[in-house]
């Protein structure tokens, strides 16, 4: 079993690694998409960095929510 502390890492490295260069790769039509991603990844860091649970837990939810 994956604890939250691996699998957020791990859902925003797949958004920033293999979902944001696919939406860039689009062009002016992926923006929303990845002002969207930003903002969850912008999230994500400070959850993280400040150990802020019930936020980590959302912002985990939110970027597995990103699909291809």
């Amino acid at each position: 079993m994956e604890t939250l502390g691996d699998a957020l890492p791990k859902e925003m490295a797949r958004v920033r690694d293999v979902l944001m260069p696919m939406y860039q790769a689009v062009g002016p039509a992926g923006g929303f998409a990845l002002a969207m991603m930003r903002a969850s990844l912008g999230r994500a860091t400070k959850a993280l960095a400040q150990g802020d649970l019930p936020t980590m837990i959302a912002a985990y939810e939110e970027l597995k929510s990103f699909k291809e």
